[in-house]
């Protein structure tokens, strides 16, 4: 497997990963963590948003924006999560579904079992249009 380095340069390396011993564990909010790997210069984020988790109600007092201003590239891994742009477009994410998620949206838990995502925005370069 060839992986890329910090530096840019192209390495050829076997390179393993897991999120049960993450490289770093954070709770930034109520009803959410964050575990995140750094392998192979890149940043992976395995998300658990327990039931009643709200980013309006539990992210935007931290943010102070109207509403989420990151870009997602999510893959679901269980539970379910609406989302709400501020166009009023919205879709629900179940297991197995991959998302792009533009900034400017409001998003929740649905039902009552947790919502485990992997985050690969952090992971992908952005280029503006």
């Amino acid at each position: 497997m060839k992986a890329v380095n910090k530096g840019g340069e192209l390495v050829a390396t076997l390179i393993r990963k897991n999120f049960s011993s993450p490289d770093l564990l954070e709770t930034p909010f109520e009803k959410g963590k964050i575990e995140t790997v750094f392998v192979g210069g890149l940043t992976v984020q395995q998300v658990t948003l327990q039931p009643g988790w709200r980013w309006s109600t539990h992210v935007k007092p931290l943010d102070k924006t109207d509403s989420c201003e990151r870009f997602h590239v999510n893959y679901v891994i269980s539970g379910r999560q609406k989302v709400v742009m501020n166009d009023g477009t919205e879709i629900e994410l179940h297991p197995g579904d991959l998302a792009i998620i533009p900034s400017g949206h409001d998003a929740w838990v649905v039902g009552d079992e947790p919502s485990v995502l992997i985050e690969w925005a952090t992971a992908v370069k952005q280029t503006s249009s």
